[in-house]
């Protein structure tokens, strides 16, 4: 009965891997499919071997794992991040520093990551940088999928260079001194350095062109750099363009909005701009992208349009403040009205914004133009708005184009929870399990997030996909299927040179630490590559080292490794992702070891 137990376990973890490739099913539906099977298997017949039994409730562990909170909460917390613009100027500064190369600023990111992980536990690292990254990724217009995924490689290249880069370092390097083999600082330094070269030529240079944009990324990039709304901007008491003045005909300072109108008193002001300083009651007609209203918003320095009589200043952005285009369809009562009378902003508690249309407008006030069917309108509201505008027929909300504007006036609070949480994990004053999850809490309770956008940051694919991977790994481990796997492998190498032995038992600890953690790998091979390296007589360090760089190569799935999982959500990745770009890295590293280690170990 028991080897049923194994081999059944074998055949569930094949056909979840078969299934996670093929992609013709969604990550959540594989996931929990997988569970499912695992927990029938062993519901139905209950399993008792050396190892002790497996009953149910031990694959619903998984679940409740520090990792996984850890990581839903670190994505709640850049989420926070994200939401208040916390690390737009510090990304604007190292971007400065790269010039204006998309290529170069992802390379200075990640050999800054790769390098800040040889002292540092690379999750933090990996903390810092995602939202950096998809900051920049928004200012260079690049996928960010071409810089997430290796960020997380990057890392972890990095974290095999010194003793303290890795946990899974620290945890061999445990196991090794009960054996009486002691490992210093610099001791895998040496080698390290020349495998996490290898790796970075490939990660920064053929991976970018691996990975592939996911549509959604496509159609937020699209949308976020294409069309001009032409809004209207009123300059009251205390406004941020007090006392700007123009200068070659031209505005500074008022970012990437461009003035096409100001009047002033019943006076209409036309381009080129010759000696004009804005002033306190001004209209300013400007045209710009989505995303410039946005940061005209997030810095106070733009409101509503429709009712130019009142002068009610800036519009109040809160948490819940959202933006979005809607299309007057049709039928439509808007259609035919001027924005002025049209009644959007009292009907719909909604504000109007800009305004986009195919055929040319003329330099009139904004309030004067005369909304057609197919215009394309900028609005702002709350997420009650725009949940009550959804049952309208009058405006059709653009459901994509829908993003929340973020609120700067809070951002030094989300910078200053983040710096918190990565100082604790660095330092190691508190698990960054505790501090992670505090953190997600204090981005609620300060404001910085309301409680939708952190559940909307809630990975559910991470969640299952962990939850379930962990639920196999149990299953492996307790029926003997890992054991099984180390022993078959010993005993195929059994006879070769020393250099081909060491060489195979790191292709082995590197296909498995893909797919059991990087952890459970590491304690599973350390005792054998030792009993190894005394069956043959070569010296221990060679295949502790072997053991450190081959479980550190978690790069062909998500659930390899803890940072492989941070960057799946926000880098849109799939499963086959992973194991497209990731697998050539495994070989890299393992060709590159087969050659270094042999010749730095003297066998």
């Amino acid at each position: 009965m028991a080897d049923f137990h194994l081999w059944a376990t074998y055949a569930i973890i094949a056909a979840t891997v078969a299934a996670y490739v093929s992609e013709r099913f969604t990550l959540e539906l594989v996931a929990l499919g997988s569970l499912v099977a695992f927990l029938v298997l062993f519901a139905l017949f209950p399993y008792q071997g050396s190892a002790g039994s497996l009953r149910p409730d031990d694959l619903l562990t998984g679940f409740a794992n520090p990792a996984l909170a850890t990581v839903l909460a670190l994505l709640i917390v850049g989420q926070g991040l994200f939401a208040t613009d916390a690390l737009d100027r510090p990304a604007r500064l190292l971007a400065r520093s790269a010039g204006g190369s998309a290529g170069r600023t992802i390379a200075i990111s990640l050999l800054t990551a790769a390098s800040l992980s040889a002292i540092l536990n690379n999750t933090p690292v990996v903390v810092i940088f995602i939202p950096i990254l998809i900051v920049f990724a928004a200012q260079k217009r690049f996928a960010v999928s071409k810089a997430l995924m290796p960020l997380s490689f990057m890392t972890i290249l990095g974290g095999m260079t010194t003793l303290i880069g890795s946990s899974t370092n620290l945890l061999v390097a445990g196991v090794a001194a009960k054996a009486g083999i002691g490992l210093g600082f610099f001791d895998i330094t040496i080698p390290g350095l020349m495998l996490a070269f290898a790796g970075s030529l490939y990660v920064l240079t053929l991976m970018p062109r691996i990975l592939r944009d996911s549509s959604t990324e496509k159609g937020f990039r699209q949308m976020q750099s294409g069309t001009q709304f032409i809004g209207e901007i009123r300059i009251g008491p205390g406004h941020p363009f007090i006392g700007k003045e123009s200068r070659a005909g031209l505005f500074q300072g008022l970012g990437d909005l461009m003035p096409r109108l100001i009047v002033r008193r019943g006076m209409s002001f036309h381009p080129p701009f010759e000696n004009v300083v804005l002033s306190e009651g001004d209209r300013l007609m400007v045209t710009a992208t989505r995303r410039a209203f946005t940061q005209a918003l997030s810095r106070g320095a733009a409101g509503h349009m429709a009712d130019t009589d009142d002068d009610n200043g800036p519009t109040t952005v809160g948490p819940d403040y959202h933006i979005a285009e809607a299309v007057i369809p049709p039928g439509s009562r808007h259609a035919g009205r001027t924005i002025r009378n049209a009644g959007i902003e009292t009907e719909h508690g909604v504000h109007m914004l800009g305004v986009q249309r195919k055929s040319r407008m003329g330099r009139t006030p904004v309030a004067e133009i005369r909304l057609e069917p197919g215009d394309t309108i900028l609005i702002g509201g709350s997420d009650r708005a725009f949940e009550e505008l959804r049952e309208s027929h009058d405006l059709l909300v653009l459901e994509w184009s829908a993003e929340p504007v973020p609120q700067r006036r809070k951002a030094w609070i989300a910078f200053v929870i983040f710096a918190g949480i990565v100082a604790t994990a660095a330092l190691d004053l508190a698990p960054i399990v505790a501090t992670s999850i505090a953190g997600a809490f204090a981005m609620i309770a300060t404001g910085c997030l309301t409680l939708a956008q952190a559940g909307r940051s809630f990975d559910r694919q991470i969640f299952l996909l962990v939850g379930s991977a962990i639920a196999a790994a149990t299953a492996l481990e307790r029926t003997g299927g890992a054991d099984l796997i180390a022993q078959s492998a010993v005993g195929i190498l059994s006879g070769q040179a020393p250099a081909i032995i060491l060489s195979g038992y790191f292709l082995i600890v590197a296909v498995l630490t893909n797919f059991l953690s990087n952890n459970a790998t590491a304690v599973l091979f350390t005792p054998i590559g030792l009993g190894i390296a005394s069956a043959i007589g070569v010296p221990g360090e060679a295949f502790v080292a072997a053991t450190i760089f081959a479980a550190n190569c978690s790069f062909a799935t998500p659930i390899g490794y803890q940072t492989n999982l941070m960057v799946m959500g926000p880098g849109h990745y799939s499963f086959r992702d992973f194991m497209k770009a990731g697998m050539p890295l495994v070989v890299i590293i393992w060709l590159t070891f087969s050659f270094v280690g042999p010749w730095y170990y003297g066998l």
